[in-house]
């Protein structure tokens, strides 16, 4: 299929995950040029996608991986390929010169200095790092600001929030709402509703949960995605965090947010608009299509080829149920901590993170997790009252939470005691 009249090169970060893969196939599909393209240390996918895509430059994070792979394009068609390496590779990557969008599919609080690049730049950016957004929303949008960039939203649920803001024009003879995302507030805009599948554990009760395994924690029944995302999404803390970055990326406050379980997770969110109508964004769960979406914004591209039968309403159930934040607390979490603003959910995120990695390496069980990530809330810190605004004050404050959630971890002990 031919490039698209509106295509930007893409810059890559996290390309080797699973959003990093599903962007290079809508890159593939359309031949969409790829400028850049970066991972942490997944050297062998990497150059695997450097062969497939001829990147002018890449970036690994992983120093001595990077020594490696730029020996082994020495002496192949590849030689002239530039390998950034070592601390800061990915902010040089997205900071290359000439216009591109930049795709953040970076995982954690890594992903926050290589968008701050991207935006330094003056590339346009797309953007699936959750965390980004919860932990340095006001320092990411006040950038985005200065520089005039509106963010694209990759994630399921606010690409089809922005979905339906772009189709509402706010003044009369404006096309679309450019400003979608940009943290101002729609003016007719009353509430959204996030949809979440329930992950792998719906209907459990905390006694069954006790006994999860990281293996069933990351068997997530609807979405293909890696192993962290995997278990904030059984733990119900990935709908708690994208609360947060809807209230980033729209201008919304913590009573203007809503989730609901919809197992199907066919339609991805609801906008309510101030005159009582409602829009909801359907499609099925394959995050080629807000990737696509992002990409092409603001046309839409056709797609040569079908992964699903088309929809037919006549015989497709679509399910709704409450949360319930008794046996999963994390959207409650999430909705104090928005609720309480400043640096809150910043703290809520970095607890997580470290909550999360203990559980994968079996050292604390599932249902600690998020013992861990109250413990560390309920050792409220002053300056988690402000909001933080430079990049050392999130770092500073980032790393006060990390050590207190590792303290936590250590006082709970492994997940056999």
């Amino acid at each position: 299929m031919s490039v698209p009249r509106s295509t930007l090169p893409v810059i890559l970060l996290g390309s080797t995950g699973s959003i990093g893969c599903q962007t290079l196939e809508v890159c593939g599909r359309y031949g969409i040029p790829v400028l850049g393209l970066g991972c942490q240390s997944s050297i062998e996918r990497l150059e695997e996608q450097i062969r497939s895509f001829h990147p002018a430059a890449v970036a690994v994070e992983d120093r001595d991986a990077a020594r490696i792979l730029a020996d082994r394009l020495a002496h192949t068609p590849f030689a002239d390929c530039v390998v950034h390496g070592g601390d800061g590779a990915a902010c040089r990557l997205a900071g290359l010169p000439g216009p591109a969008i930049v795709v953040q599919a970076m995982v954690g609080m890594a992903g926050i200095q290589p968008v701050l690049a991207a935006i330094a730049a003056g590339h346009k950016l797309a953007i699936a790092n959750k965390e980004v957004l919860v932990s340095a929303g006001s320092l990411v949008q006040q950038a985005c600001r200065r520089a005039g960039i509106v963010l694209r939203p990759i994630d399921s649920e606010h690409s089809a929030i922005w979905q339906a803001l772009s189709g509402s024009p706010p003044r009369e003879g404006e096309p679309f709402y450019a400003k979608a995302a940009s943290g101002d507030r729609h003016p007719a805009l009353r509430r959204v509703i996030l949809t979440a599948s329930g992950g792998p554990f719906y209907g459990s009760s905390l006694a069954e949960l006790a006994a999860v395994t990281p293996a069933a924690a990351v068997a997530h029944p609807t979405w293909a995605m890696g192993a962290k995302i995997s278990v904030d999404s059984a733990t119900m803390m990935n709908k708690g965090l994208e609360m947060i970055e809807a209230a980033c990326l729209f201008g919304l406050g913590a009573a203007e947010i809503d989730a609901v379980i919809h197992p199907q997770s066919i339609i991805h969110s609801f906008v309510e608009w101030t005159d009582g109508s409602v829009l909801a964004q359907l499609g099925f769960p394959d995050m080629c299509q807000p990737i696509q979406f992002a990409l092409s914004y603001p046309e839409r591209w056709p797609h040569p080829e079908r992964r699903w039968d088309p929809l037919d309403p006549s015989s497709s159930r679509l399910d709704f149920a409450p949360l319930d934040e008794a046996v999963f607390p994390a959207t409650a979490l999430a909705r104090e901590c928005l609720r309480r603003g400043g640096s809150h959910p910043l703290a809520l995120n970095a607890a997580n993170e470290v909550a999360v990695a203990a559980f994968l390496a079996g050292k604390i069980a599932f249902p600690a997790i998020m013992a861990v990530v109250t413990a560390v809330l309920e050792g409220r810190r002053a300056g988690w009252e402000e909001d933080a605004t430079e990049m050392a004050q999130v770092l500073e404050l980032d790393s006060e939470a990390r050590r207190l959630a590792a303290a936590a971890v250590r006082g709970l002990g492994t997940a056999g005691n």
